[in-house]
């Protein structure tokens, strides 16, 4: 959109100046005022911009997946409490993020609320901080979706030959394969809206059919009293307390990154109304799908509990379809329907952390920047950021050839980092006053005051409880590595500030500065 060569072709008169700047569209004319052009096409309805944050949300799926680990450390007591416990929280979160979102819409997501609204003197160091949080949450919620993933297509290749001992280089490749898999669906603008409500609705089609059939098919079932009231902890601490903590760490998974859809907001008309909406109801339909499905599988589970924590597969809701199915092809195919979903919600992933990636790129809070910040004319995507992001991921599935419990300190890292990179812009909203900003059409009042104190307690718990080993007694392939991942980010983030951040990074200072020369090209552009 860019340069101001429409002087040099004719004169532009004040006057077609000020009717081109008030024809200009009004999304893009906001966009402007905050100094940024409309680089990005505007292509997903509410709908699409939902299913893109469902889809990583995905919280049926998200269950599926964590039942690797939180199966054992609480049982269907974690799972089915610890759902509305979160479900809560989340709430919480989201009309956090929606208020800010509402107020001010673009999609550097906190990260720009955070320059926005901090002090001046602090405003770039906090939003610094912000984007490399949010950034790195980003990284490692992929990496524990491909995770997942890798760990289900072993799984279904073991069940159909028993024979075979998984190691851990088989779900290595498995992750691998899926991280490249779904990276070309992030290549072409166009196709993203359709993909992303094309896996709205793969997510809640899979979801119905293993609801129904699983339950229906299982030859016995379990009473209410093991599904609503029974605790197990085989995590090896002897106060059960901490080992429904730790198991917890696995159901918040499953209502992690509610941010993703605030970084679709230059792509969005009315975003200001749209994105709430979208984050509200991933909410609605993460809970309503998550509570319902694991009711259901834990009524459906055949035989002796500890046997499905304890699979072969490594994969305990792959072995429970075949015990309720008595069928290996029956079982891979749900299990397969999974797959599908999962590779929807990495898809979206990939949409959030490429989205993340590009926007915190244009104000130069990353090396490289001037390359990770450019959208490819013809495909209408960041395609450096998207691809640089993904290399990173392939990197960062290493962490599982040295140890088991690395999808636990994914799942981690990718939640408290998160919720850090929330917890910047609700302070400094905070301390400049709620009622100094002004609102959007979301805005809660005494509400939105209760959720953001929520957000935060809640962000300083997980950063020290989800710290703790997931087994006892501790062993180097079975620690919580997530605090050493902590100190990566932080060296990395202080080396980068350091070197090369304080100087160059952009700023509500520059950008406000920069701001009118943006909305005098918008405006050149639009004459006729």
């Amino acid at each position: 959109m860019g340069d101001i060569e429409g002087d040099e072709k004719r004169a532009v008169s004040p006057e077609e100046m000020y009717d081109a700047k008030h024809s200009l569209d009004a999304d893009a004319l906001k966009l402007a005022e905050m100094g940024y052009a409309q680089d990005m096409k505007r292509n997903f309805s509410v709908w699409s911009v939902l299913g893109v944050g469902f889809s990583l949300t995905n919280s049926w799926f998200g269950i599926s997946a964590a039942l690797v680990t939180g199966i054992n450390s609480g049982g269907p007591l974690l799972i089915i409490y610890g759902i509305i416990i979160i479900c809560l929280i989340s709430i919480c979160v989201g009309i956090s993020l929606s208020e800010l979102a509402s107020a001010l819409p673009n999609a550097g997501g906190q990260y720009f609320w955070a320059n926005e609204l901090a002090p001046k003197r602090y405003a770039n160091f906090a939003s610094y901080l912000t984007g490399w949080f949010a950034w790195a949450g980003s990284i490692f919620t992929s990496a524990s979706v491909a995770l997942a993933m890798g760990s289900a297509l072993v799984g279904c290749y073991q069940l159909a030959h028993p024979d075979l001992v998984i190691q851990p280089w088989m779900t290595f490749v498995g992750y691998q394969i899926t991280n490249i898999f779904c990276f070309f669906f992030n290549t072409y603008g166009k196709v993203l809206p359709t993909i992303a409500q094309t896996t709205l609705y793969v997510s809640l089609i899979s979801f119905f059919v293993i609801l129904v059939t699983v339950p229906a098919t299982a030859p016995t079932h379990q009473h209410a009293k093991f599904v609503f009231a029974t605790f197990i902890n085989g995590t090896g601490w002897k106060e059960n307390g901490i080992a429904f903590i730790v198991g917890l760490v696995n159901t918040n998974w499953a209502f992690a990154c509610l941010d993703c859809a605030t970084h679709m907001a230059e792509e969005v008309g009315r975003p200001e109304k749209m994105i709430p909406i979208a984050i509200m109801g991933t909410v609605a339909i993460g809970f309503t799908t998550s509570w319902f499905y694991s009711v259901s599988m834990f009524f459906s589970i055949v035989g002796d509990f500890s046997e499905i924590a304890a699979t072969a597969t490594y994969v305990p809701i792959l072995e429970l379809f075949y015990r309720a199915l008595q069928n290996k092809g029956g079982a891979i195919f749900l299990e397969a329907m999974i797959i599908a979903t999962g590779f929807g919600c990495l898809i979206a992933s990939h949409t959030w952390q490429s989205r993340l990636c590009w926007s915190f790129a244009r104000d130069r809070g990353i090396p490289g920047h001037q390359w990770l910040s450019q959208v490819h004319p013809k495909l209408d995507v960041p395609l450096y950021a998207h691809f640089v992001s993904c290399v990173i991921v392939a990197a960062v599935g290493c962490l599982y050839l040295g140890s088991y419990t690395a999808f636990n300190s994914m799942v981690t890292a990718c939640i408290v980092l998160l919720y850090v990179s929330y917890s910047i812009p609700v302070v400094c909203l905070l301390v400049k006053g709620r009622n100094n900003i002004k609102h959007g059409p979301f805005w809660l009042g005494p509400i939105g005051l209760f959720a953001n104190c929520v957000l935060l307690c809640w962000t300083l718990f997980t950063l020290v409880m989800y710290s703790f080993p997931f087994t006892m007694p501790v062993a180097a392939s079975n620690m919580n590595y997530v605090s050493a991942v902590y100190g990566v980010v932080v060296i990395i983030m202080a080396t980068d500030w350091l070197v090369r951040g304080r100087k160059s990074y952009r700023g509500q200072g520059s950008r406000r500065e920069e701001a009118e020369e943006v909305v005098r090209r918008e405006s050149i552009s639009a004459v006729p």
